[in-house]
């Protein structure tokens, strides 16, 4: 009972912090997807590279936030595009200081910076892109809508999977995260297309009801394949949470795994149909 009234405690917070930075303004909405990022990127670090290499893995991390800034003030306050360039300098003296590792046998560990980067921040960067319409006005609601899509395959595919997934069908990906079924994604993905159809339907998410389907289609399979890409992470590294930063749940990255790759395949989806 302790542990599912910390669940939900830290649950319900995590909630309003999410909904409230998300909607009161751009300042708070900048606020909050830099602490993921940062946060984030050092449970990733710790994970995958433990406490070496330490001034390398804090320029990642000051790369990674000075990319954010940039595209903040693109976004927010018409920058030109090309100051985005300014972010590759520090990516620089990150490289620059893989040559003076003292073990060259630990110098493969490098990548993970880089991938680090690729993983986590470049997907957060672009939520800038999605809370800001042309004329650099603010809105958080698209953004709360992608949460709240890939909350919802979460939960259906939780239900669904706990059901009915652990005791009929077949698993969806055993070898790397085997209490996952097939029952449980198709439960998440009918959850997500009617989170998707309803904040459509009610003028919540201004776009029409069939490619509101069609987002949630989309994000649906990718958040998936993002739950799955962190848990391989995890079970090559033997850990069973990515950090403890909320409790009962594990760290940031296991809560916004399936954000990290849900959230550019729904930009890039609106920007190919012209409503972004």
């Amino acid at each position: 009972m302790n542990t599912l009234v910390k669940r939900t405690l830290s649950g319900f917070v995590f909630l309003v912090i999410m909904v409230g930075g998300l909607l009161f303004n751009k300042y708070s909405f900048a606020v909050l997807m830099l602490l993921i990022l940062i946060v984030s990127m050092i449970e990733f670090y710790q994970m995958t590279m433990q406490d070496r290499f330490g001034i390398s893995r804090s320029w990642a991390i000051i790369s990674s936030v000075f990319l954010f800034c940039l595209a903040f003030g693109v976004c927010a306050y018409g920058l030109p595009g090309s100051v985005l360039g300014l972010a590759f300098v520090p990516v620089l003296l990150v490289m620059i200081g893989s040559l003076y590792t003292k073990d060259r046998q630990d110098f493969g560990e490098f990548a993970n910076l880089y991938t680090g980067i690729l993983y986590i921040a470049f997907p957060l960067v672009l939520t800038n892109f999605a809370a800001f319409n042309a004329d650099h006005v603010y809105s958080g609601r698209l953004m709360l809508s992608f949460f709240i899509i890939i909350w919802a395959s979460d939960v259906g595919a939780y239900c669904f999977g706990m059901a009915l997934g652990q005791k009929y069908g077949k698993k969806l990906f055993p070898s790397i995260s085997p209490k996952k079924s097939w029952i449980g994604a198709i439960g998440g993905f009918v959850t997500t297309l009617l989170a998707a159809w309803l904040m459509s339907v009610l003028g919540w998410m201004d776009i029409p009801w069939y490619h509101a389907l069609a987002l949630g289609a989309v994000m649906d399979v990718f958040g998936v394949y993002g739950d799955l890409f962190e848990s391989q992470w995890k079970r090559h590294y033997e850990v069973k949470d990515s950090g403890k930063s909320i409790p009962g749940h594990g760290g940031f990255l296991d809560r916004f795994d399936s954000a990290l790759f849900a959230i550019p395949a729904g930009v890039i989806y609106l920007v190919i149909i012209g409503l972004l």
